[in-house]
């Protein structure tokens, strides 16, 4: 069977399903092996602009037609048999509506499974139906059978979440925006508390005069599409605003760095990884926090990046 996966965590649950797909998107980078794949979206956004430039690039993407291209030859090449696509967010990939125009346009015979993900369980969910529609039914209840033993030993690991800590996760840092879907979710799983926003909802953008009221105990940035050494470098859009360093979370060494494109922002398989991070974060100590995944921020302050 001839599969196309439009967004990389389509293209993580694929693999883990021992499926290898034909194309990709140009975002596809775990495995290393989705990296080879011929990659049908490319993006009018330039990757390497500042978070306020990309911020602005996107929106005028969005007025001209959309942030992806489609390669519509390459696709008619490929001539899939299922692509996989996505209904939570424009930015993110390639939207459900624009591949479904091309491919009635190309004439392809090629179903469309869409995935629209705002929870663990909703991943697992799509797991479980991508093995039935790829009829590897066996390997996808081996693949969540392990990752719900995992979840269930991080969840007994973990205090009540109502006495942990205030997390806040932002998925962008200029504009600021707080992280949604699955990571107010996975917060509480941790045993954490999230304040700011709650299970389910939408990433949205925030003032940061209501961040500073609100005053979480401990900041997670984890901005999207981003890996750790890009969040680092764009650590002054954060540590340069009014009363950073008056922060709670400042103040007690308790701001981290996420890497956002291969375990914030990605709902496949690796969020049960971001659960062990969060878990890390929340309750230091209980679990490993790996580089070049995480990285504690205890200099951020005062406007200044850690060394």
């Amino acid at each position: 069977m001839r599969v196309v996966s439009l967004l990389p965590s389509a293209t993580e649950m694929l693999f883990a399903l021992g499926v290898e797909p034909v194309g990709v998107s140009h975002e596809c980078s775990y495995p290393p092996r989705a990296r080879e794949l011929p990659a049908v979206i490319s993006s009018r956004v330039d990757p390497d602009a500042s978070t306020t430039e990309i911020n602005q690039q996107v929106a005028t993407a969005q007025e001209r037609g959309g942030v992806y291209e489609i390669d519509r030859e390459l696709l008619a090449e490929l001539n899939p048999d299922v692509i996989v696509s996505q209904g939570i967010c424009e930015v993110c990939a390639v939207d459900d509506a624009q591949i479904r125009q091309a491919v009635a346009e190309l004439g392809l015979d090629a179903e469309i499974v869409t995935t629209d993900p705002h929870s663990l369980a909703d991943v697992f969910a799509d797991i479980e139906r991508l093995g039935r529609r790829l009829d590897c039914e066996d390997r996808a209840e081996a693949v969540l059978s392990e990752l719900r033993e995992r979840v269930r030993a991080i969840e007994a690991a973990t205090p009540d979440p109502t006495a942990g800590p205030d997390v806040a996760v932002f998925d962008w840092l200029d504009p600021v925006m707080v992280a949604g879907h699955w990571m107010p979710g996975l917060i509480e799983r941790a045993g954490g508390r999230c304040g700011l926003t709650s299970a389910g909802a939408p990433s949205r953008p925030i003032e940061w005069s209501a961040v500073r009221e609100h005053d979480p105990d401990v900041i997670v940035a984890a901005p999207c599409g981003f890996e750790l050494e890009r969040t680092l470098t764009e650590a002054d859009d954060l540590s340069d605003r009014p009363g950073w360093a008056e922060l709670t979370a400042v103040q007690n060494g308790r701001v981290y760095a996420m890497d956002g494109h291969e375990y914030a922002n990605s709902p496949g398989p690796r969020l049960v990884d971001t659960l062990e991070f969060l878990a890390g974060i929340v309750h230091p100590g209980s679990y490993e926090l790996p580089e070049p995944a995480v990285r504690s921020w205890p200099g951020l302050a005062a406007g200044r990046a850690a060394d």
